[in-house]
């Protein structure tokens, strides 16, 4: 047995038992994948996977075992490999983070900087998406952690540490008739269409509450899930903005005004998402403190342990309020 044949099960599983799809994951090809596991199934004397002719459908109950086996075997042989890493060469190596393009675009470039001038040798990479598609990078051996807003739910193996709080704003141009609108509604707001995020309603958001919980219903003129694009959709006419009030920049955005919403919309929450029982390299602990100066090593450590969201909240609570961004 190999583990290079358990990586090749537990990313068939991943990728909804789509051999190709694991095959392009691991740079690898299709009939590879499949040589192996057949090898694996005949030297365990089992069948992993249930099948219709060549196409996987399921897990047997054996390869279910199988797979909760392998998935605790890759991730200790990942946290060797990070253990001895971090002595060899602890200012050297590669940082995966998966977050939100509004993250990725307006909050973290002064933090990555900094970072960046700390350990020149660790090589960054910055992956980005929506929070669900987060949720699937998270999997991933090569992302350490993400930085994403909201949506726990999507996170359930994963400890969420509080970093700080993100407020709407709403984007209009220069001289829209929204800007003499004092003070600001929601029923105004609502008279324009909207401009705003891919998952701001999608059926059971909190900004999508708001407005039918005020009786409600305005039009969406686009969504999508880079705040750059939406910006430039604002300025092209389409409608007013809905986005990170973060996402304002005084010095780029001279033709567009992005008002204070104060608690008309609702408020959320940026959170550093970390696997359990992954070893951190001591510059990712870095990181999450120049993130979240409340966030030390000590208090990431035993959120870690702690596991229970109201346990991690109670801990927070004693160390320093997330500031608000």
């Amino acid at each position: 047995m190999k583990l290079q044949q358990l990586r090749y099960l537990t990313e068939i599983v991943r990728r909804n038992l789509n051999v190709s799809a694991a095959a392009a994951r691991l740079f690898t090809s299709q009939p590879g994948v499949s040589k192996q596991i057949r090898l694996l199934e005949q030297e365990l004397g089992v069948e992993l996977f249930e099948r219709r002719g060549k196409q996987f459908v399921g897990l047997t109950a054996a390869g279910r075992a199988v797979l909760a086996q392998a998935e605790e075997i890759l991730a200790r042989a990942d946290n060797i490999r990070r253990v001895t890493q971090d002595f060899a060469a602890p200012q050297q190596g590669a940082f995966g983070i998966a977050t939100t393009h509004t993250q990725a675009g307006f909050v973290l470039p002064p933090v990555l900087s900094t970072f960046h001038r700390r350990y020149p040798q660790v090589r960054l990479n910055l992956l980005q998406g929506t929070p669900l598609q987060l949720a699937d990078m998270a999997e991933q051996e090569d992302v350490d952690l993400l930085v994403t807003t909201d949506q726990a739910s999507l996170y359930p193996r994963l400890v969420l540490l509080p970093v700080a709080s993100w407020r709407y704003a709403v984007f209009c141009p220069v001289g829209h008739p929204l800007t003499q609108r004092a003070p600001l509604t929601l029923s105004a707001i609502a008279e324009y269409p909207l401009v705003t995020y891919s998952f701001a309603f999608d059926g059971h958001s909190a900004l999508e509450n708001c407005f039918s919980d005020a009786g409600l219903n305005p039009r969406l003129a686009l969504t999508a899930v880079d705040t750059s694009v939406l910006k430039r959709y604002v300025r092209e006419g389409l409608g007013v903005g809905l986005m990170a009030a973060a996402a304002f920049d005084a010095a780029t955005d001279t033709d567009l005004v992005a008002l204070e919403a104060g608690t008309l919309l609702p408020h959320g929450r940026v959170h550093v998402a970390l696997a359990p029982g992954r070893f951190l390299r001591g510059y990712v602990y870095d990181f999450i403190a120049l993130l979240a100066p409340h966030l030390t090593r000590d208090v990431v450590d035993e959120a870690r342990a702690l596991r229970d969201p109201q346990a991690i909240a109670a801990l927070i609570a004693t160390t320093a309020p997330a500031a608000m961004i």
